[in-house]
């Protein structure tokens, strides 16, 4: 596999837990956050709620995962980690972006073909989650 599309090392992956990353292609980023779907295998989806698409899933420190599901820390929408479909929130119904990963040799790798490379980490470039709707 290409060093350039490697993510992280598989067991970093927890079921409970998420892993951001930042996606490239050209002079594009967007991120995105790795955690296990109900069967154990590592699933890839965007790092934003469909809702309002400035907030962030993972903020760095993993997102909150709870009862099995992805949590929108804004407004408490629950998503499904196998699929990624809002099963509550405003949002309801609504499936979360995915991203094509493959776990080989130990480690997960991006193989979207939309895009370039990814890294561990926060998109230096992108700050969705401002925290507030409301700029001063």
């Amino acid at each position: 596999m290409d060093e350039d599309r490697r993510i992280a090392a598989a067991d970093a992956v927890a079921a409970d837990e998420t892993f951001v990353f930042t996606a490239e292609r050209g002079f594009e980023t967007t991120e995105g956050i790795l955690t296990r779907d109900d069967d154990g295998a590592v699933v890839a989806y965007t790092n934003y709620c469909p809702h309002w698409r400035d907030v962030r899933f993972d903020k760095g420190s993993g997102a909150l995962v709870r009862n099995g599901e992805l949590v929108c820390g804004k407004h408490g929408a629950t998503f499904e980690k196998t699929g990624g479909r809002c099963n509550f929130g405003p949002c309801e119904g609504a499936v979360l972006d995915t991203f094509e990963v493959t776990v080989e040799d130990g480690a997960v790798y991006l193989t979207d073909d939309d895009w370039d490379s990814a890294e561990p980490g926060l998109s230096a470039e992108r700050d969705l989650s401002s925290g507030s709707r409301i700029d001063f």
